[in-house]
């Protein structure tokens, strides 16, 4: 695992010099390009201006904001420059806050967090404080030019540097249309809950695959040796229902429940013993 930067956490006077890792890595993904299906010749992307059509080299193009319809301003180079923050590795906690409190919408994009030499007592201090005490620590972090927002917390035997979204990166619920008023009887109810305790199990995030990225890349592999695509399992689909009576969906989706865990094989081991 290659390091982003080194640099350190800091809080109060305390400096723990850590390495920053990625902690999600990018699956390979089924790249297509666009071609000409006559002769499968790939297909280019022109750059055009939108007043006359022409081509436009790079060296032509700049970045530019709109800030009325159709009227722009540019901004150059010195712009940028004049509000890049300098990244100066350092993880600085500004609070600490229960983690229970905080939405889970404010989290964003996971990194590790790894001591480096010297380091080793006051990571794990750090790591153990946090996990006894429910906390997380709040902190500023500059990525790439760009100021986070972050969470500093614990994981097993690592800290992990969590990024945030701004309050303001956040969409306002009171643009949904939803439910008020609405009165759900407690027979209703009820048969939810035991559906959903019916449906209940560990966390095993092993027993989900992206079966999409799978089936394409079972016809492209069949194109490719035999010319021809292998058929893919098609995925089952939900017919759309009007709710007319809830309790007897309810109550049909119970049996079903109850019928899948018959005929689990850990259903049958129980009642072989």
């Amino acid at each position: 695992m290659r390091t982003i930067w080194k640099g350190a956490i800091s809080f109060g006077l305390v400096n723990i010099p850590v390495g920053l890792y990625p902690a999600t890595r990018s699956v390979d993904e089924v790249k297509l390009r666009m071609v000409r299906k006559s002769d499968l010749s790939p297909v280019k992307y022109k750059r055009v201006a939108e007043s006359d059509g022409k081509e436009v080299v790079w060296e032509e193009i700049g970045k530019a904001y709109e800030y009325e319809k159709n009227q722009f301003v540019l901004i150059d180079d010195k712009d940028f420059e004049s509000v890049r923050i300098s990244s100066n590795q350092t993880v600085d906690i500004q609070e600490f806050v229960n983690l229970a409190e905080i939405d889970p919408m404010f989290f964003d994009q996971p990194y590790y967090l790894s001591p480096e030499k010297g380091g080793d007592k006051a990571y794990a201090l750090l790591r153990d404080a946090l996990k006894n005490s429910g906390k997380v620590g709040i902190a500023k972090v500059v990525i790439k030019t760009r100021e986070h927002l972050a969470a500093v917390k614990p994981l097993d035997d690592v800290l992990v540097l969590e990024l945030m979204h701004f309050p303001n990166e956040l969409n306002d619920t009171n643009e949904l249309r939803l439910p008020q008023g609405q009165q759900v009887g407690k027979k209703e109810l009820a048969m939810a809950e035991s559906l959903i305790e019916g449906m209940s199990g560990e966390w095993d995030p092993s027993k989900y695959h992206d079966e999409y990225k799978e089936g394409l890349r079972k016809v492209i592999e069949g194109k490719v040796t035999h010319g021809a695509a292998e058929p893919a399992p098609k995925s089952k689909s939900s017919k759309t229902q009007n709710v007319v009576d809830l309790v007897s969906i309810l109550q049909q989706s119970l049996n079903q429940s109850k019928l899948k865990q018959k005929r689990s094989p850990e259903a049958s081991r129980k009642k072989a013993a």
